[in-house]
Order: C-alpha cells, then sequence, then structure tokens
C-alpha cells in the first residue's frame, strides 16, 4: 500500500495536494499489520516510511506537515508496547485526514460567497478546494460563467471544466492558456487554488504566474483559495519538480532541450486575498 501510494503521488495521478495528503496518511496504516519486535523498532520504520512518502512529491507542503504530524504524534506519545504504538498511530492517522478534509471543506465555505450570482471568473489547473466553493456557491443559486485554463502540459484544467459542466447552474468555457490575456477583461475576479505559500511566494501549478501578472495589468483581483496548512514558514523548502519532456512533445529533442517544471512563483503581493479556514487575508 505505501509503495503503490508513493509510485502514485510520484506519477501525479492524484491531482488535489489535499487528495495526496490524505492518501499518504492513509498508506501508513500498513505498518499497522506488520510485526515489530520492539516501540524502537516500529517507530524508526515509521520514520522511514513516512520520509518515503514526503519525498514522493516534497513541493505538497501539505503531504510534508501532515506525515511530520503524524510522525510526531506518534514519538512524542512515548509508547510502551508496539500495539500502544500502532493504536497511537491509527488514531494520529484519523486526526490529520480529519484535519485536511474539514480545513478543506471550512476555506471552500469562506470562499463561496465570492462567487455572486452572475459572477463571470477564471481559474486555473485542478483545484478540489476551489471546485467545492463553486459547488457551495451553486448550490445557493448562483449563475456563474467560468473560463477554465487547460494548465499545459497535463491538461488538468480539462478536468476541472468537465466538473464545472456538469453543474447546471455553470457556464463553462475550456481555453488555451496563452488565451487568458483575450478574455480576462470579462472576468470579475481570477480564482486558483495553492500547493503552498512559503513566505511571500505563492507556488502552484506553472501558468499561474502568467496569469496572475496579466489579471494584476488589466486589473482583475485575484483570489487564492486552500487549506492554512499549505501556508508555511521555517523548516520547509519548496522544490520544484520537473516533469517529463515527454509531456511536452512527442518527438525526439534533437539539437534543443526540453524544460517541463510542474509549478512556478507568484508573489503574494500580486494577489487580492487568500481565503483559507482560518479566515481571508488581504493584500
Amino acid at each position: 500500500m505505501i509503495d503503490e501510494a508513493v509510485e502514485e503521488i510520484k506519477e501525479m495521478q492524484t491531482h488535489s495536494s489535499s487528495t495526496v495528503a490524505v492518501k499518504a496518511a492513509r498508506a501508513l496504516s500498513d505498518l499497522l499489520e506488520r510485526d515489530f519486535e520492539t516501540v524502537e523498532e516500529y517507530v524508526r520504520a515509521l520514520e522511514r516510511n513516512s520520509n518515503v512518502l514526503r519525498q514522493a512529491n516534497p513541493s505538497h507542503a501539505s503531504l510534508v506537515t501532515t506525515q511530520r504530524a503524524i510522525v510526531s504524534m506518534v514519538e512524542e506519545a512515548d509508547l510502551d508496547t508496539v500495539d500502544a504504538a500502532k493504536e497511537r498511530t491509527e488514531a494520529a492517522i484519523d486526526e490529520v485526514v480529519e484535519g485536511v478534509v474539514t480545513a478543506k471543506q471550512r476555506a471552500a465555505d469562506n470562499a463561496a460567497p465570492l462567487f455572486e450570482d452572475g459572477t463571470t471568473f477564471m481559474t486555473h489547473d485542478y483545484s478540489s478546494t476551489v471546485l467545492e466553493a463553486i459547488e457551495n456557491a451553486v448550490g445557493e443559486g448562483c449563475y456563474l460563467e467560468a473560463y477554465v485554463l487547460e494548465a499545459r502540459p497535463r491538461y488538468l484544467g480539462r478536468k476541472t471544466a468537465r466538473v464545472l459542466g456538469e453543474m447546471d447552474y455553470v457556464d463553462t468555457h475550456l481555453i488555451v492558456d496563452s488565451a487568458a490575456g483575450h478574455f480576462l477583461d470579462e472576468c470579475d475576479r481570477v480564482f486558483t487554488g495553492m500547493d503552498c505559500i512559503v513566505d511571500e511566494t505563492l507556488y502552484n501549478r506553472v501558468g499561474t504566474f502568467p496569469l496572475v501578472a496579466t489579471a494584476n495589468e488589466v486589473g482583475v483581483p485575484v483570489t487564492t483559495i486552500g487549506s492554512s496548512a499549505k501556508i508555511v514558514g521555517e523548516g520547509f523548502r519548496f522544490e520544484n519538480d520537473f516533469r517529463s519532456a515527454s509531456e511536452v512533445i512527442r518527438e525526439p529533442a534533437e539539437g534543443f532541450s526540453v524544460e517541463n517544471p510542474a509549478y512556478d512563483a507568484t508573489p503574494t503581493r500580486l494577489l487580492d486575498s487568500v481565503v483559507t479556514d482560518e479566515g481571508t487575508w488581504e493584500y
């Protein structure tokens, strides 16, 4: 189960960082089925496997923070038996998962009022929290119009467009990334998710920075939505993920190189607001 979770995270088959954090947390329950002679041996195995899961995508702040939290809860309990350590691990996993799910729901609830009836907005990539906020607004009877960027090269925006297309009250348009500037004048606001915010920098799916910069140029406010656990400072160093060239071009790259970063960096001063489970911060 742990090996499968690691491979899935590496291949980015699970696109939401919150979902990744939950999957990794639950993967640790695999250790509960294994035999260990001592508590020390069990804790070492917990630390080792947690580190493997974190390294599967070290750019995901929620993955890193939740894994560290589970290990700390077990280590700080100072338990005498392996069974007790396993019970504490199971409880820690449940607590962390509940925290991720609850924070995501609260962030979506806090952001929903920004989607007023008749709002036209643009969004990028695939954020389950942004989608939940939209769903909440639609549930209150709001009619919305959405412009969704494809988010090349993985085309995760297509997944977002399909979800929005199933909502009766959302008129959805899928557009290529480079068309953002063409349609921004029609938008009231840009909404993005977040991989993480470190100090004064938002790290999110590549293409976020040019979208936000263009929105600033034409005067369209930008709101980022996500769990407060993704806002981190000391002790976390963002590591970008450089994906395979085959995602960009199928033919061999002869005479040139192909660069395919998964994320880019956006100064938070370019954002109008950040909405989390703990409230809204305006810039």
